[in-house]
């Protein structure tokens, strides 16, 4: 289930209002929190971060969640929610996403981008256990899923197959020292607290559909909600998404 993290503010007499909650893809933990406190820094508002999985959210949006912002894996799932009229408009796209395959130190899996080694390694039974993403809810879960069939290895590794509630579990399980490896979020892969324990390569952007990742504003979202919703949008937290290795788009 989604965690939720509170960052501290400047004013409290100004911060009597309500904090809106930010429902956001797990491969945004890091880079998002990151931004969150320099918003509350620079601004002395605060939100509330509920990181978990794209399709789970969507699912908790329609059932009514008081959600104010969500920020997807996947603008697909976006796209759905404004046809169901629950979302303010379109909104904005604010990354592109990468996988990689990633291994935990120990591991005897080597992590190359092409997935030879792991091609091998299945086909002389040394695989025990691979770690990505659910695909049935999860954007990179479903991308992992994508890459793996380009490859042809889906059927070989379907059988030792860890799923991940979100990547970020899926990231929690590739680098547990019970699997060789997994599909992870590129900005995972980024993070100071996860890049030391294992090592990561870029899987071909052309093996599996873009992630291409959308916010929106939420029917009844707010002036905070909005506030956040823009910085986002600024310099600052571009720079932020940058340096967790999001390509940043032009416009929306």
């Amino acid at each position: 289930m989604a965690a939720l993290a509170a960052f501290g503010i400047a004013t409290a007499p100004a911060m009597a209002q309500d904090m809106p909650v930010i429902a956001a893809a797990s491969d945004l933990q890091f880079a998002v929190t990151e931004i969150a406190e320099a918003f509350t820094a620079e601004t002395g508002l605060q939100v509330r971060l509920s990181f978990g999985s794209t399709g789970n959210f969507a699912r908790q949006i329609r059932e009514g969640a008081p959600f104010e912002v969500f920020m997807a894996a996947d603008e697909s799932f976006v796209a759905a929610l404004q046809d169901e009229g629950l979302t303010r408009d379109a909104g904005d796209l604010y990354a592109l996403g990468r996988i990689v395959v990633m291994v935990p130190n120990a591991s005897p899996l080597v992590a190359d981008g092409r997935l030879d080694t792991l091609a091998r390694m299945l086909a002389d039974g040394q695989i025990t256990r691979f770690a990505i993403a659910n695909p049935d809810h999860a954007p990179y879960g479903m991308r992992a899923r994508e890459a793996l069939v380009t490859r042809g290895l889906w059927d070989a590794v379907h059988d030792v197959l860890v799923l991940g509630e979100n990547v970020s579990q899926a990231a929690q399980f590739a680098l547990s020292g019970n699997a060789e490896g997994g599909i992870i979020a590129y900005s995972l892969a980024l993070a100071p607290e996860i890049a030391p324990r294992g090592s990561h390569a870029l899987i071909p952007e052309d093996w599996h559909a873009p992630l291409r990742q959308r916010m929106v504003l939420l029917n009844g979202a707010g002036a905070v909600a909005e506030a956040f919703y823009d910085y986002i949008q600024q310099p600052a937290a571009r720079e932020i998404m940058e340096r967790y290795g999001f390509a940043l788009p032009e416009d929306g």
